[in-house]
């Protein structure tokens, strides 16, 4: 491989950590900010259900109803094609292999800290740094889509347990359990 497309793929990946830190720094700040949430968000296995629910607007409108009336979700023409970021069929539910190295440089760029967690679960809480950035990326023009769904999907269940949105996942979208492990959840 040449110098220049080692440094072409690994602006890429940059590129795409970056995309992803900044839809979860949004996600974490929605829900923290909900009453009873304990100014954090409770386990990783919510933040990959909460971020299905963002990342796929047309299936979310599925697994929770009331969404389909909150105007904030807004699929685009893009989603009723495909996910901007699709996710992976996991073993338990909808899984982004992305979510260590996000979280790790989240918590390493001082934007967001471990937290303990519900039963000895981690929890996420954004710095005074990380909050800056959600309030930065919410006045911009290119992120506040994102906000907004982010802000719906906590509206509705941010006060869920990763648990429960993994088994409303389950109850109403068997046709992305109805896949092998490993393979990309397109829509």
């Amino acid at each position: 491989m040449t110098n220049e497309l080692l440094a072409a793929k690994t602006a890429a990946i940059n590129e795409d950590l970056a995309y992803h830190q900044a839809r979860v720094v949004l996600l974490i700040s929605s829900v923290m900010t909900k009453k009873g949430a304990g100014k954090k968000l409770d386990g990783l296995t919510k933040l990959a259900k909460l971020d299905f629910l963002v990342r796929y607007p047309i299936l979310a409108q599925r697994v929770v109803p009331a969404l389909s009336s909150d105007g904030r979700l807004r699929p685009s023409e893009d989603d009723a094609r495909e996910s901007e970021a699709p996710m992976i069929r996991y073993k338990y539910g909808p899984w982004d292999d992305r979510y260590y190295p996000v979280i790790g440089a989240l918590v390493g760029r001082g934007l967001a800290t471990y937290q303990k967690g519900r039963a000895g679960s981690i929890a996420l809480r954004l710095t005074a740094a990380g909050q800056r950035l959600a309030a930065e990326l919410r006045a911009s023009d290119s992120w506040r889509d994102i906000a907004q769904r982010c802000d719906a999907v906590a509206d509705q269940v941010g006060d869920w347990t990763g648990n429960r949105l993994k088994e409303a996942i389950y109850e109403r979208l068997p046709e992305v359990l109805d896949r092998p492990h490993r393979e990309v959840i397109r829509r």
